[in-house]
């Protein structure tokens, strides 16, 4: 398949997913984080956004030689930063919007060792004192720049 013909699957899947425009998708991680547990939350926020959106994974290619390599994310994934209030008012408003897919890490999901023991305290934890680490959105351009588009790169 040429790349020409990969491209365009992948928008004409895309398009149809989100209708009209290819969605813009971005990552926030909280700017408090040391660094490992910064590409531990925008991993897993990846890593679920492809489950929850698996048009925005790309199709397998091969090389010149002929070893296939799995597809990776066919958008732009930007990582911001945020402080944790900023994050959890971003979720907050995300939540709130029409069409805008929304992921989230919180302080329960990055302390659990399992992911029985994820379920039970994010259970138990009152939605108003959970902490934000990171936060994913993807959805119309519009919406998705309008929540982050005064936020830094994760630097």
């Amino acid at each position: 398949m040429s790349e020409e013909a990969i491209k365009t699957e992948l928008k004409t899947e895309l398009k149809a997913k989100f209708r009209t425009e290819l969605p813009k998708c971005t990552l926030i991680v909280a700017d408090d984080l040391p660094p490992g547990l910064a590409a531990n939350t925008a991993a897993v926020l990846a890593a679920t956004l492809g489950k929850q959106i698996p048009a925005l994974i790309g199709a397998d290619l091969p090389d010149a030689a002929g070893l296939r390599h799995a597809g990776l994310v066919s958008v732009p994934l930007p990582i911001l930063s945020a402080s944790r209030a900023q994050i959890k008012q971003l979720w907050e408003q995300a939540a709130a919007t029409d069409g805008l897919t929304v992921v989230d890490v919180t302080e329960p999901a990055q302390r659990a060792r399992t992911y029985a023991e994820y379920a039970r305290t994010l259970a138990e934890t009152p939605a108003e004192t959970l902490d934000y680490l990171g936060v994913a959105l993807c959805g119309p351009k519009k919406s998705v720049t309008k929540l982050t588009g005064s936020l830094p790169l994760l630097r």
